[in-house]
């Protein structure tokens, strides 16, 4: 381990971190807004905090195998820290820096559960740096730096591996990981332009609608209003909003195959897309199917059942009712859903619907040799065969999700009076990104705890960089390497 280099780069992702803090600049001067000086201080910390960890240290030393889990760690952690800034500075929020470094942990990490109120009223640059941090956060702004690393002498390939959802993550789409990174944020950037026209044109203002693309293609939930996608109270936007959340959770590598090959059959084409789209369907009929038994006030059957289904389950978190008092199961199969999430390889959360189909393949597989104790039965997804490492892979990562869910229920409700309800919810919120919970969260996190909070935040790592990513850091034989 050569901690001299993992801090040379940590520099310089905080480095290139304080730029961000320039485009929201712009927009306090373009809506004219007397907050330039939050992000001017925040831009010039982190610039500084970047440049003294990166200056000394910088050379051409290569990182070794397994530094890029502690540079994430670091990474994600200080741009918690760093993000948190103009949240707690800006006189407009009076957060406490829990409550900052919990709006900042939460957007970077693209759960979309927030602690403010009265969005409508904030600054409109410290909404579209609210949204910013999540839309980095999507794809990931490590993959971004990986792809310009090499002009500063810094292989990337450790930190895509440790930053990529999903159970493969040694497949590029390019020979050299630095073009994998730029294909994948040409797609990214395509997609939200794309977003961000459809929003336009479906009736938003050029501000929401891009601070609302950001949000959806990042699957990450955040919003200008405090009424979410019920402000608008548009078919239309909502259309556009589900047409995005379906697409984002789908593995970005595939968009990347379907847009060179110029063929989109390969969507249906993929098993995990196919699996991931039944799902989705199966759900939204359920709950549409609840909906019309038994209709609150105020709901449109289809209409609402089908987003919150999709928004729910790819764990973008838009609402636009209150879905926590809809009645029977419904909240609670939504909130289950989101536990299978997206695919792999997209910037959706959840267990991911690759794990959870390879999962029902193996248990199907322990029944045929209950039947047949000879028989030879091999898992395949479609035709291809699963080797049975990655199965095993899978198993070990389910194992450690339940197990890690479970443990971080029993502390929160031991920490604090929350009901089971807030707990479950409030933990399978923060693991699997999705951000809107049941119970005391259904609206935002304001009433928890501080400590409650930081497991919370710690939760929400966890999910964004898939578990073993931290937890490899827990370990003495990492340490003694």
């Amino acid at each position: 381990m050569h901690l001299s280099v993992i801090f040379r780069v940590t520099g310089t992702l905080l480095t290139f971190f304080s730029f961000t803090f320039l485009l929201p600049i712009i927009v306090a001067l373009a809506f004219d807004e007397g907050n330039t000086s939050t992000f001017i201080s925040a831009f010039f910390v982190t610039l500084i905090s970047g440049l003294v960890l990166w200056l000394p240290l910088r050379g051409n030393r290569e990182l070794r195998g397994g530094d890029g889990f502690l540079i994430t760690a670091l990474f994600y952690i200080g741009l918690g820290i760093f993000g948190a800034i103009p949240f707690y500075i800006d006189p407009a929020t009076q957060l406490s820096f829990t409550d900052a470094a919990f709006e900042s942990m939460s957007g970077l990490t693209t759960t979309g559960a927030t602690i403010l109120v009265g969005l409508d009223d904030l600054p409109k640059s410290l909404l579209f740096y609210r949204q910013l941090l999540q839309w980095f956060g999507g794809m990931g702004i490590i993959v971004l730096a990986v792809a310009i690393f090499p002009m500063l002498g810094i292989g990337g390939m450790q930190l895509y591996r440790t930053e990529s959802p999903g159970p493969v993550k040694d497949n590029k789409l390019t020979p050299r990981i630095t073009e994998t990174a730029k294909a994948l944020w040409y797609i990214y950037l395509g997609l939200t332009v794309s977003c961000a026209l459809a929003y336009w044109v479906a009736g938003m203002t050029a501000f929401d609608a891009i601070s609302h693309s950001f949000a959806t293609v990042a699957i990450g939930g955040f919003s200008t209003h405090d009424a979410s996608m019920g402000f608008f109270d548009s078919g239309a936007i909502e259309a556009v909003a589900c047409l995005f959340m379906v697409l984002s959770g789908v593995n970005f590598g595939l968009h990347f195959l379907v847009w060179r090959r110029r063929n989109p059959f390969h969507y249906f084409q993929d098993f995990e897309v196919r699996a991931y789209l039944t799902f989705l369907v199966l759900i939204g009929i359920v709950v549409c199917s609840i909906l019309l038994t038994n209709t609150p006030d105020s709901v449109s059957p289809i209409r609402d059942g089908i987003f919150q289904t999709i928004s729910i389950t790819t764990t973008t978190g838009f609402v636009t009712q209150d879905f926590s008092q809809w009645p029977s199961v419904a909240p609670v199969m939504l909130l289950l859903a989101a536990f299978v999430g997206g695919c792999a390889g997209s910037t959706a959360g959840g267990i991911k619907m690759i794990r959870v189909v390879m999962i029902y393949l193996q248990g199907m597989r322990e029944v045929k040799r209950l039947i047949h104790p000879n028989g030879v039965f091999p898992i395949k997804l479609g035709k291809t065969p699963v080797p049975d490492r990655l199965i095993e892979a899978v198993w070990s990562f389910f194992s450690v999700y339940v197990l890690l869910f479970l443990l971080s229920i029993t502390v929160i409700m031991g920490m604090s009076d929350l009901d089971f309800l807030t707990a479950f919810s409030a933990v399978g919120a923060s693991l699997n990104n999705l951000g809107p919970g049941l119970g005391d969260v259904a609206m935002n996190y304001s009433g928890l705890d501080a400590d409650v909070k930081w497991v919370l935040m710690f939760n929400m790592m966890l999910g964004r960089l898939e578990i073993f990513t931290l937890l490899v850091l827990l370990t003495p034989a990492y340490w003694r390497r």
